[in-house]
């Protein structure tokens, strides 16, 4: 039987013998996106609808269709998402008066009230992932895991593609 995983006290999986770096960052990324939901929990969003509250507010109200595709998610998990934001008061949908046949979403007042919160979480969630890591080593953290995701990223197709930069909406 395989020994436990550094990142987790569960034995790795036999079948995943042969990735044990792969295994260890999805590991990571559960538990990462189990403490962001802990957090959020209490802004009253759920994981993900974060992600998509940085692009309304860096960008500004933005075609469905461009939000979908700078998340990289498939359109019916937008919608949802949308529609539990907007049931929420924290995104408004509306015809796009430069073309009606396509949705515009903005961030409301309310969901833009949401930015410190939200910024409070990812600071607080950074402390926590990175305890016990010094300045030196969480910038070769950073390195490395950008190498990683560049390696993926030809495999990942349209998904992997990174957002557009802040300014470039």
């Amino acid at each position: 039987m395989p020994g436990p995983d550094p990142a987790c006290t569960e034995p790795t999986p036999s079948a995943a013998r042969g990735g044990p770096v792969s295994i260890a960052l999805a590991r990571v990324a559960r538990m990462h996106r189990i403490a962001a939901g802990r957090r959020l929990r209490e802004l009253e969003l759920y994981p993900g609808q974060e992600m998509m509250m940085m692009r309304l507010w860096d960008c500004g109200p933005v075609r469905q269709s461009e939000l979908i595709q700078s998340l990289g998610l498939d359109a019916s998990t937008v919608t949802k998402m949308l529609q539990r934001l907007e049931q929420g008061g924290h995104v408004r949908r509306g015809p796009d008066p430069a073309d009606r046949r396509a949705v515009l979403v903005e961030a409301t007042e309310e969901g833009r009230a949401l930015r410190a919160g939200v910024e409070g979480v990812w600071s607080d969630l950074e402390q926590a992932s990175l305890n016990g890591l010094g300045p030196q080593e969480r910038a070769e953290l950073a390195r490395l895991l950008g190498l990683v995701a560049e390696n993926l990223r030809e495999e990942a197709g349209e998904a992997g593609e990174c957002p557009p930069p802040p300014g470039n909406c």
